[in-house]
């Protein structure tokens, strides 16, 4: 099981309740493609193939051309992936879990290399403030496609 680097110098998690069913999370989390659709801080994003370990997707960020790999995709469950772009790697786990008649999402994710090392205060914040917004995004999409 993938679990973000603990020691790294920049570290997030944050959770969410959502009054959606899991498979509807999940299909939106999993639609990679369509990303853009409901996060307005993702302005594109390509799978290349299907979903499931191993598989390469490139996505944009902020500005930041994004290459990542999936690394576990265990169904309305978990699903992680690494992530590279020059100076920073990043390892980001997604965990759903049933919650009353709603569903906990918790996401976390880790940022390392000599770039994140250089400017620690302000990667922290970027993640920050991404992870939360990520979340909120997910949230209304969810709730809304009930």
């Amino acid at each position: 099981m993938m679990e973000i680097n603990s020691k790294a110098p920049a570290i997030s998690r944050h959770e969410i309740i959502i009054n959606a069913s899991s498979e509807i999370i999940w299909e939106l989390l999993t639609d990679i493609n369509h990303w853009c659709d409901w996060n307005p801080n993702i302005s594109e994003s390509r799978l290349e193939g299907v979903i499931k370990p191993s598989a390469t997707f490139r996505w944009k960020s902020g500005g930041t051309l994004i290459t990542s790999t999936l690394q576990q995709v265990d169904p309305q469950r978990r699903m992680s992936w690494t992530g590279r772009v020059v100076g920073t790697q990043a390892i980001h786990v997604w965990i759903l879990e049933p919650h009353e008649n709603a569903v906990l999402v918790r996401t976390e994710e880790s940022f390392e290399g000599w770039l994140v090392s250089l400017s620690r205060g302000m990667m922290q914040r970027i993640l920050d403030k991404s992870l939360v917004a990520w979340l909120e995004h997910l949230k209304r999409k969810a709730e809304n496609a009930n």
